[in-house]
C-alpha cells in the first residue's frame, strides 16, 4: 500500500468467487474526492474514474486547477470517467465517449451506471479512482465484479443513501455506519471495497463492520442535540452555527434534521458553510449561488459567503412566492 497526495493506492485482486475468464489483471484502487485528486503520474496504466464530481468554483477551487488539470495529465490513459453530479463543464466533453456524465436528477447514484457493457467498452484497466463515500466505494466494488451488483438490491441501496430519499436495507445501513465512523481511515474504506466485491457475504468481516459502526450512534446523538440550535436565517431556511468545542457529529444527519424544520437547512462549521434541500425539492443551489458544478441540492461554500447566500435564498423565495 502507498500513500500519495492524501490518497491511498492499494492493490486489489479479483476474488475467487468470480469466473476465472472474467478476472482482470491486478487493479490499483485510489480513493479520492473532487477537491483532492491523486497525481496522475502515480497512477499505473489506463485509468477509470468513478463517482468523482467535477470541481466547482466553491471554496476557492476551480475546475481548471483541479479536475481539468487532472484530465489533462491523464491524457489518453483516461479510459472512462463515470459520474452523476451536475456541472456546467459536462458540455465540454459531450463529444468524448470516455465521459459518461449525467445530472443527479437523471441518476441518483453512480453504481447503477456501472454495467457489464460499460466495463467491456473501457478495455483493460489498471487503475480505479473512486469517491470515498458509500456510492463511490460501491461503484468500485461493482466494477471489480464485472458490472454485477455486489448483492441483491445494492444499486437501490446506493440510490437510497446518496439521495437520502428512501430507507436503505439493514445491510447498507450497517456498512454506511462503518464508513461514516471511519471516513478518514482509508485502509478501512478499502477493506469495505473488498467486502463488497466479495458479495458482502464474509461473516467475520460483517461482524467487524457492525462493531466498527457502533460509535456512529454517538455522532447521531451529537447531531440531534445540535439540531435544537437551528434558527430561521431566511425564508424557508434554518441555520445552525456549530460551537468550536462541539464534539464530532454526523453532518448529513444534522442537515436532514434541519430539513424537518424548513425546506432548506444550513450548517456553519468553522470556515465551511453547507446548504441542503431534499433531493426532489426543485431547488438548485448551483444556479442560486453561481457555482459551476456539484450536487444541486447539497453544496458547501466558505463561511464568508453566508450573507451572499442568504440574500440569494431570500430573493429566490420572493420570486417563487414561497411561504
Amino acid at each position: 500500500m502507498t500513500e500519495l497526495n492524501g490518497c491511498t493506492l492499494f492493490p486489489v485482486q479479483w476474488l475467487p468467487t468470480l469466473k476465472a475468464q472474467s478476472r482482470p489483471a491486478l487493479t490499483t484502487i485510489t480513493l479520492a474526492t473532487p477537491r483532492s485528486l491523486p497525481k496522475a503520474a502515480m497512477l499505473p496504466g489506463r485509468v477509470v474514474v468513478l463517482d468523482i464530481a467535477f470541481a466547482s468554483n466553491a471554496g476557492g477551487m476551480s475546475f481548471e486547477k483541479v479536475t481539468g488539470k487532472f484530465i489533462a495529465e491523464l491524457g489518453p490513459r483516461l479510459a472512462l470517467w463515470v459520474d452523476h453530479h451536475d456541472s456546467d463543464y459536462h458540455a465540454q466533453f459531450a463529444g468524448d465517449s470516455r465521459f459518461v456524465l449525467y445530472r443527479k436528477a437523471e441518476h441518483g447514484a453512480c453504481p447503477e451506471l456501472i454495467t457489464p457493457a460499460l466495463i467491456a467498452s473501457a478495455g483493460p484497466i489498471e487503475s480505479i479512482v473512486c469517491h470515498t463515500d458509500f456510492d463511490g466505494l460501491m461503484s468500485a466494488a461493482k466494477w471489480l465484479r464485472g458490472g454485477y451488483e455486489c448483492y441483491a438490491g445494492a444499486d437501490a441501496d446506493a440510490f437510497a443513501i446518496d439521495t437520502c430519499s428512501v430507507q436503505p436495507s439493514t445491510l447498507a445501513q450497517t456498512i454506511q455506519r462503518s464508513i461514516l465512523t471511519q471516513a478518514k481511515n482509508r485502509d478501512w474504506l478499502l477493506r469495505i471495497v473488498d467486502f463488497l466485491a466479495d458479495g458482502a457475504q464474509n461473516p467475520e468481516m460483517l461482524a467487524e463492520v457492525e462493531q466498527v459502526g457502533r460509535p456512529y450512534r454517538q455522532l447521531q446523538e451529537a447531531a440531534e442535540l445540535l439540531a435544537e440550535q437551528f434558527v430561521p436565517a431566511a425564508k424557508n431556511t434554518v441555520l445552525v452555527s456549530v460551537p468550536l468545542d462541539w464534539p464530532s457529529y454526523d453532518r448529513t444527519h444534522l442537515l436532514l434534521l434541519g430539513q424537518s424544520k424548513a425546506r432548506i437547512a444550513a450548517v456553519l462549521d468553522r470556515d465551511t458553510l453547507t446548504f441542503a434541500a431534499h433531493y426532489k425539492s426543485g431547488i438548485n443551489f448551483l444556479t442560486l449561488f453561481g457555482l459551476s458544478g456539484g450536487m444541486p441540492t447539497v453544496v458547501s461554500l466558505q463561511a464568508k459567503d453566508l450573507a451572499m447566500a442568504l440574500t440569494a435564498l431570500g430573493e429566490f423565495a420572493d420570486r417563487t412566492h414561497e411561504r
